[in-house]
């Protein structure tokens, strides 16, 4: 099955109750199966800037790449899909971007953003992240967070600091240890998950799971995965409802079919071979 027809994507994005601006930034392509979402930061609207640029030059970096290139194919310098080099590469050029502009502006000093994508290809997804926007999946009845946050209050829980219960409440929750555009160079964390039909994938930004507690996501995810715009526009509401004090972004991606890449003959018998 073609990607396209795989994969059903919507996205949605809000300021929220209190901010005048909303400075994130989403974007889907279905017929490349890649999302970028991005949550700004920086004065005088110098973080919608910021995710602007990030999810531009994603979108059209990896769209030009691969008018070239397969994203399974072998990348041969490290020996891995093409996906993970082309998130990595192209996320690095956002961050190059965003740094230069905040060092050559004065009114883009200091801005950043954080980034979420998945590029989804041969029945897998390659998760690209930096910051506190996140990646949920459901699978089954079971949702998780397959992306872990770079934020102190992640560093605090993981070193046991702090509960996950306490850290609801903590004051801590948007110090970020690491977003694109802030140092010359950025450091991506990217994982390849195996997909399987029925997931369903949320990215989101701070805006939501900070406001909706997971098991409310949870909830909201499975029982509207058969309407993702509804989804998508409960996930907001329920951030609204709950005070909405941060913009809110939603992407949501349902995998309805197989979208295993094409394959000839020998190529099969080849990797049968090597196996």
């Amino acid at each position: 099955m073609d990607i396209k027809d795989a994969l059903e994507m919507v996205s949605m994005s809000h300021p929220g109750m209190v901010r005048a601006h909303n400075e994130d930034s989403v974007a889907c392509e279905p017929d490349l199966g890649l999302v970028v979402l991005a949550d700004g930061m920086g004065g005088y609207n110098a973080g919608e800037v910021a995710s602007g640029i990030a999810v531009s030059v994603v979108i059209s970096e990896i769209k030009h790449a691969m008018e070239e290139i397969r994203p399974e194919d072998q990348d041969e310098e490290s020996g891995g899909d093409v996906a993970v080099s082309l998130l990595r590469n192209n996320v690095q050029k956002a961050n190059s971007s965003i740094y230069h502009a905040a060092h050559s502006q004065p009114q883009y000093s200091g801005m950043g953003t954080t980034i979420v994508s998945g590029l989804f290809y041969d029945n897998r997804v390659a998760v690209a992240h930096i910051g506190d926007s996140r990646m949920y999946r459901l699978r089954g009845d079971v949702l998780e967070s397959i992306t872990k946050d770079h934020s102190l209050l992640q560093e605090q829980i993981d070193s046991g600091m702090i509960s996950k219960a306490d850290a609801r409440q903590s004051q801590n929750k948007n110090l970020v240890t690491r977003a694109v555009g802030i140092d010359a160079e950025v450091e991506t964390e990217i994982h390849v998950h195996e997909v399987r039909r029925g997931d369903v994938y949320v990215l989101c930004s701070d805006g939501l799971n900070d406001m909706v507690e997971d098991n409310d996501i949870a909830e909201i995810v499975k029982t509207l995965k058969a309407n993702l715009p509804l989804m998508a526009s409960q996930l907001i509401q329920t951030a609204n409802d709950n005070g909405g004090r941060d913009n809110v972004s939603v992407i949501v991606v349902k995998v309805n079919g197989d979208f295993a890449a094409q394959r000839s003959v020998i190529g099969k018998f080849l990797s049968w071979f090597k196996n």
